[in-house]
Order: structure tokens, then C-alpha cells, then sequence
């Protein structure tokens, strides 16, 4: 099969699903797709490039559905939700889409239109940046919660389990309140605080707008 910068971009994105992003190299990108280390630098100059790419590959699976007369808390849900589906099918990718800078057109479309809903809505620039790090923040919370990231993809929602049964005198809360604890739902949870959000964020929109 041709060697192609897409074979070796989904190549590295598999490892870094599997293994964590700091498996990836050159040398085990090659040996996974049985081609010489050489022949990868005609399609991707370094190691950097190759992450550039992957951020890319997640980034353009955003599908944002929404309709033409949505409104701008309308949008703003789908785009989170669009968000979350990418990361919970790319979680560790999607771990180097925000950890590094966005250089390419597809890896930043997705925020451009976050953007251009927010200033459409009335938000000022500023605001419309801070509530767009806040969504990420949010939806990569989820993710962690529901998945893990590093080292090992565990679920990390046994942290919130009940190891045993807490002294009832001292902890009455956890123990009354343990069967929610033990109970889980993660898209529930996900629409609930995203709900929230989108409440606190139209509390913020100006008052010249409130009523469009």
C-alpha cells in the first residue's frame, strides 16, 4: 500500500490511542507501517509535524449539526456535544489537540465558529475566548471523569465510588447519598452541567441583546 501523510497521521494516532502520546516516534510510526524511518520525512518533516497532523485528523471529525435557525444557546450545545463525541472516540488525541498551539485550517474551523456564535450573540471578543476555554475545560473534565486519560485509559469514576460503607456518624451525607455516588450516568451528567453553562454564559450576554 502507497505510503501517504493520511496512513501515517492515522498510524500515529492508533499508537497514541493505544500506548500514549509519548510512544510516539519516528522510528516506531515506520516499523508499524513497514517502511524505512527515511521514507516518512517526504510526508512529514519531524515528530512535530506528525502531531500537527494528528491534532488535525481529530479536529476535522467535528460535525457540527444544528438548525439554520438555531439559536446561539442552541448552537453552543451542539458544539460542545460535537466536541465531547470526538473526544470520547480520540480521548488521548484529543489530550494533544489542547496541549499545543492550532496551526492548521481544520484544527481551527471548529473554534473559529465557536467564536463567530458568541460575538454573533452579543459576547465581546474577550468574553467569547474565556467561554470558549471554559467549554473545553468542561468537556475535557468529562472526559476525564468518564474515561481517563493517561497512563492507562482506567475509569477513573472508581475514585468516587464508596470503597465499603463510610461511618454513617461521621460522613451522614455520603452515606445517605450513596446510592447516587455508586450510580452513573454520563450523558446525563454531561447535559446537566452543560445545561449550567449555557445558563451562567446568558447571564453574561449583554443586556442590548438579552432581548434578540
Amino acid at each position: 500500500m502507497q505510503l501517504t501523510r493520511e496512513r501515517i497521521v492515522a498510524a500515529a494516532a492508533e499508537l497514541i490511542e493505544r500506548e500514549g502520546v509519548t510512544a510516539i516516534s519516528m522510528r516506531r510510526i515506520a516499523a508499524k507501517l513497514g517502511c524505512a524511518v527515511m521514507s516518512l520525512y517526504n510526508h512529514v518533516p519531524s515528530k512535530e509535524a506528525l502531531l500537527d497532523g494528528v491534532a488535525e485528523y481529530v479536529m476535522s471529525g467535528i460535525e457540527v449539526r444544528t438548525e439554520p435557525d438555531a439559536s446561539w444557546e442552541d448552537q453552543v450545545r451542539a458544539q460542545a456535544r460535537a466536541f465531547r463525541q470526538i473526544a470520547r472516540a480520540h480521548p488521548r488525541c484529543t489530550m494533544v489537540v489542547v496541549s499545543r498551539p492550532s496551526r492548521s485550517a481544520a484544527a481551527l474551523r471548529p473554534i473559529e465558529n465557536a467564536l463567530a456564535t458568541l460575538t454573533g450573540a452579543g459576547f465581546d471578543g474577550a468574553d467569547s475566548v474565556r467561554i470558549v476555554r471554559g467549554f473545553i475545560a468542561y468537556v475535557m473534565g468529562c472526559l476525564l471523569r468518564e474515561v481517563g486519560i493517561a497512563p492507562s485509559l482506567a475509569h477513573p469514576d472508581d475514585v468516587v465510588r464508596l470503597a465499603g460503607r463510610p461511618d454513617p456518624a461521621e460522613f451522614p451525607l455520603l452515606t445517605h447519598l450513596s446510592g447516587e455516588l455508586d450510580r452513573h450516568d454520563h450523558d446525563a451528567d454531561f447535559e446537566f452541567g452543560l445545561d449550567l453553562l449555557v445558563r451562567a454564559v446568558a447571564e453574561l450576554r449583554p443586556a442590548s441583546f438579552a432581548e434578540h
